[in-house]
């Protein structure tokens, strides 16, 4: 199997995911790029290996999540399952095990809320990681009409600090959000990202651990 940091320079890989950035970026959505998903990438592993889980489940959490968003490029609906079968395809030209092919393919293709599940720990991780990024560098027009129309544009550009950890004496694992609430209230954070709060709850769960989710110090969930 080909180590994540050999992955990440595979220019079919690096190609599709800027592909799928433009794309979203013509329809209006925030940043899906290279940056989201070397950040969903580490923290997929981190959470695994807070957990105790062996470094090659950490691996695949790790490709699971650098590959994740790649099926944007075909179509924003059904990407998760576009990108799962890109997934596959390229992962198999790389010489990966059947065995790691279907657990990441099946991660890519259960991340997206609307088909989510919980089928393995790698798929776990990696709807934790990606739900839980949302941040300022992600709005692509920081001073424009869509920071007062944009509702994704405004909550993201209003978070000045987050954080995803796993506490695991505890079996917790605890999103921390700062929002500046002069540019967003608290509530419009819950006004588009409750499912992913509650999807985050269930994965929890299915790890053995409870979810917690503090904005600006203020326990909500």
């Amino acid at each position: 199997m080909l180590s994540f940091k050999e992955l990440v320079k595979d220019e079919e890989i690096i190609e599709y995911i800027k592909q799928s950035d433009e794309v979203l970026s013509t329809l209006g959505y925030t940043e899906h790029g290279i940056a989201h998903c070397r950040l969903v990438a580490e923290l997929s592993g981190r959470i695994l290996r807070d957990m105790g889980y062996d470094e090659h489940e950490c691996e695949l959490a790790q490709i699971a999540g650098f590959m994740h968003d790649i099926g944007n490029m075909v179509n924003r609906k059904g990407h998760a399952h576009h990108g799962a079968l890109l997934a596959r395809d390229i992962l198999i030209r790389m010489g990966f095990s059947v065995q790691d092919v279907a657990k990441v393919v099946s991660a890519i293709g259960h991340h997206d809320e609307e088909t989510a599940a919980v089928v393995h720990p790698v798929a776990a991780a990696l709807i934790l990681a990606d739900k839980s990024d949302v941040r300022r560098s992600r709005v692509r027009d920081k001073s424009g009409e869509n920071l007062y129309t944009d509702i994704h544009d405004r909550v993201n550009y209003a978070v000045r600090k987050s954080s995803l950890r796993v506490i695991p004496e505890e079996k917790l694992i605890r999103l921390s959000i700062e929002i500046d609430t002069k540019l967003c209230p608290m509530m419009e954070y819950f006004e588009i990202f409750l499912e992913r709060m509650i999807l985050s709850k269930k994965v929890a769960m299915y790890l053995d651990h409870s979810f917690e989710l503090l904005i600006n110090d203020t326990r909500l969930l």
